[in-house]
């Protein structure tokens, strides 16, 4: 395979920096703040010979700029219909599209996502996936908590879970959770 060009392009929602990247495919990757160095390693991993460019263009053709903007502003959005090229094993692939049919202002434990995509028995590797997507908010990995209701990792750690889920007027899910899949 040829170099393929990664398109980025940073903002700022929730008040936190985000960063967008998409292939000529769809969107790949959703990334914020301390994350740039993993979304770095995870190009090189999945895309050994790339070049970057800035084009915020680019995602605002794909339409998730608005919609974004308009999450992070309190409002219920649909991501259906945004390109997505999604890089992962089969497995995760599987378990980051449990995650896209989570509804906004709903939760689920890790143990319910691993019954809805058919793998009752892995929510180890379910939980694993989880704190691997690429796409957070997107695939919105933080509407999934521990069997006991509280909040549970998150790459982002525990504080940003518990705002997104906030911001969707989720406020019973207790913080006492743990930082497992923080990194």
């Amino acid at each position: 395979m040829g170099e393929i060009t990664i398109y980025h392009h940073s903002l700022t929602l929730g008040n936190r920096d985000w960063t967008l990247w998409a292939s000529g495919k769809g969107l790949i990757r959703l990334s914020f703040g301390r994350e740039q160095e993993l979304a770095a390693a995870w190009l090189r991993a999945y895309a050994p010979s790339h070049r970057i460019q800035e084009d915020r263009s680019v995602f605002a053709e794909l339409g998730i700029i608005g919609r974004l903007e308009s999450y992070f502003a309190g409002a219920a959005v649909s991501y259906d219909g945004i390109p997505l090229d999604i890089w992962g094993t089969p497995f995760q692939r599987e378990v980051w599209n449990g995650l896209a049919a989570i509804a906004h202002g709903e939760v689920i434990t890790y143990r319910e996502l691993a019954a809805r995509i058919g793998r009752p028995q892995a929510m180890r590797a379910v939980g694993t996936a989880n704190g691997q997507n690429p796409l957070p908010v997107i695939l919105p990995c933080h509407r999934v908590i521990g069997t006991n209701g509280t909040l549970t990792g998150y790459r982002g750690g525990l504080q940003l879970k518990q705002e997104l889920l906030q911001l969707e007027g989720i406020t019973h899910v207790g913080a006492a959770g743990h930082e497992r899949f923080a990194f």
